[in-house]
């Protein structure tokens, strides 16, 4: 009996201990604290139609569609498979916030050194222009989520034209290149 009392009172003092608030920690550097170095995965073009394709789209949809309004279509529970299944588990303005932040977050995913074009050349990160437009992507992400949480349609359809404004900065210089000419090569 003696013995239960006094791993009690250890296990007691024990938890007590635990539950101290101790000093604060220095933060992990960004590069170490999830153990991942900053690498790419996939090419520049892998990225652009992975993240803020989608997610451009999602918000551009809010010029015509309130994102609030009740959806019509399948009530099957599920049939059409995992898109189908999730598309409202974070649905609404919900989604159009996390489409917001996906254009900013996407702006550091452009910018991480050794990614490649789809032709294999590298991504030009140090130009001056990719610069102003994964800068121009960043903030207007914020924007978009600034207007997102107003739930007002008219604010998306202005943040709509910054964002096809932003996309431009780099898509003039790299993407709408001559036929024939090779995509992340400065057209002069």
């Amino acid at each position: 009996m003696r013995v239960v009392r006094v791993l009690s009172w250890f296990v007691l003092v024990a938890g007590i201990a635990g539950c101290q608030q101790a000093p604060p920690a220095q933060a992990p550097a960004a590069t170490t604290s999830a153990g991942l170095a900053q690498k790419p995965y996939g090419s520049l073009a892998q990225v652009m139609r992975g993240i803020p394709f989608p997610n451009s789209n999602i918000i551009f949809d809010t010029q015509t569609n309130d994102p609030a309004a009740p959806k019509k279509g399948d009530s099957s529970g599920g049939a059409g498979g995992a898109s189908s299944t999730y598309a409202n588990t974070y649905g609404g303005w919900q989604q159009v916030e996390n489409a917001a932040v996906a254009l900013s977050e996407v702006a550091n995913l452009v910018t991480i050194p050794g990614r490649l074009c789809e032709n294999g050349l590298p991504v030009p990160i140090s130009d001056a222009t990719f610069q102003k437009g994964a800068k121009a992507l960043a903030d207007v992400g914020v924007q978009a989520l600034e207007a997102a949480k107003t739930k007002n349609l008219d604010k998306m359809v202005d943040v709509s034209g910054t964002i096809s404004d932003a996309c431009l900065i780099c898509h003039e210089k790299y993407r709408e290149v001559p036929q024939g000419k090779m995509r992340c090569v400065p057209v002069p």
